[in-house]
C-alpha cells in the first residue's frame, strides 16, 4: 500500500497522488508497488532489496543519487494477555525530490507523523522530514522503556506475594524486548552518528541541531534499557534463589513431618508381630498409643531445636 503526504498549511495531509515534495509512504507493498518504486522514482534495485529485507541491520548506504538509511523502530504487540515489545527495520530512502518510506508493517511512529501528531514538519524538506522521524522514533523507544518499567514493577509485587511461572513468564518477555531494545538501540546509535559525519546527507545549522537531540534521546534510551536489562536480571536471579529457597523449606518440613509420622507406625508394628514374650504392657492397647504420643511429642522437640520447623 502506497500513500502520499504533503505539508500544507502547516499541517501534513494525504494526498491522493503523488506530487513534488510529497512524502511517499510503502507500507508493505506488493510486487507492482515495488516496480512502480523502481521504475518511477528511479531507485536502485539493490537499495529497494535492503529495504524490503525484514532482517537488514540499521546502516547507511548511497547509490546512484539515492541515499537509504534503515533503522530499527519499536512497537508493541499483544498476544492473548501479555504485551511483547520489539522492534522492525524500516527503510527511508532520499531521492532528489521526495523521501519514501518502506516498511513491512505498520508502525505506530510513521502511523502518527501521517496523522499530524508531529508539529512544525515540512515533508518538502527532506533532511529535516528524516530526522523528525528519527526523533520521534527515539521518543517511543523511551516512551515503551518506561511502560516495560512500569509493568515489570508491577510483576515483582505480584511475584513478592506468589511466585507463579505466569509472572516468571511475564518477566522473561521483558527481558526478552530489553534485549532487542538494547542491540537496536545501540546499532541505530552508530548509524546516526555515521549520518552525523555529513558525508551521506548535506546537513545545515537546524538539521546538526536537531540531530544532536535525537542522538542525546538514543543514549539515553541506551542507558535506560541497559539498566533495566541489568536490573531484571538481578531481579530474576534473585526470585530464582527465593523458589529454591522454598523448595528446600517444603522439603524439609515435609522430611520431618514424615519421620513423625513414621512412629506410630513403627510402635504398632512392633506390637503386631507375632512375638508375646520380652513386650512390655502386651495385650494392653493403650500403652503403644500413648508410647507414640510421647515419642512424637519427644522427636519433635528434637527437629524443632534442629530449626526443622
Amino acid at each position: 500500500m502506497i500513500n502520499y503526504y504533503k505539508t500544507e498549511n502547516g499541517k501534513i495531509r494525504k494526498i491522493s497522488d503523488y506530487e513534488a515534495g510529497c512524502w511517499v509512504d510503502c507500507i508493505a507493498p506488493d510486487e507492482n508497488e515495488v516496480s512502480y518504486l523502481l521504475d518511477f522514482f528511479k531507485i536502485p534495485s539493490e537499495l529497494m532489496q535492503s529495504a524490503l529485507d525484514e532482517e537488514e541491520s540499521p546502516h547507511i548506504d548511497s547509490d546512484d543519487g539515492t541515499t537509504l538509511i534503515i533503522m530499527d523502530v519499536p512497537v508493541v504487540e499483544k498476544v492473548a494477555k501479555s504485551i511483547t515489545y520489539s522492534t522492525v527495520p524500516v527503510a527511508v530512502m532520499i531521492t532528489d525530490k521526495n523521501v519514501i518510506t518502506v516498511a513491512l508493517r505498520d508502525t505506530p511512529i510513521l502511523s502518527e507523523i501521517a496523522a499530524g501528531a508531529v508539529k512544525n514538519i515540512i515533508t518538502s524538506y527532506k533532511t529535516h522530514f528524516v530526522l523528525h522521524i528519527m526523533f520521534r522514533m527515539a521518543t517511543k523507544y523511551l516512551q515503551y522503556l518506561k511502560q516495560i518499567d512500569m509493568i515489570s514493577g508491577r510483576i515483582e509485587r505480584e511475584l513478592r506475594r506468589s511466585a507463579k511461572n505466569k509472572e516468571l513468564n511475564q518477566l522473561l518477555d521483558i527481558e526478552k524486548s530489553l534485549v532487542y531494545f538494547s542491540s537496536s538501540l545501540k546499532s541505530n546509535q552508530l548509524t546516526l552518528e555515521k549520518l552525523a559525519r555529513g558525508k551521506h546527507l548535506k546537513l545545515y545549522e537546524d538539521d546538526t541541531e536537531l540531530l544532536e537531540d535525537v542522538l542525546i534521546e538514543i543514549k539515553q534510551a541506551v542507558d535506560m534499557a541497559a539498566t533495566h536489562l541489568n536490573i531484571l536480571s538481578g531481579t530474576m536471579d534473585v526470585f530464582a534463589s527465593i523458589i529454591s529457597n522454598n523448595l528446600n523449606v517444603i522439603m524439609k518440613i515435609q522430611a520431618s513431618l514424615t519421620l513423625l509420622v513414621s512412629i506410630p507406625t513403627v510402635v504398632s508394628g512392633i506390637y503386631g508381630m507375632n512375638i508375646r514374650e520380652g513386650l512390655p504392657f502386651d495385650g494392653n492397647w493403650v500403652f503403644p498409643i500413648v508410647a507414640s504420643i510421647l515419642l512424637m511429642f519427644l522427636m519433635y522437640l528434637i527437629l524443632k531445636k534442629k530449626d526443622m520447623f
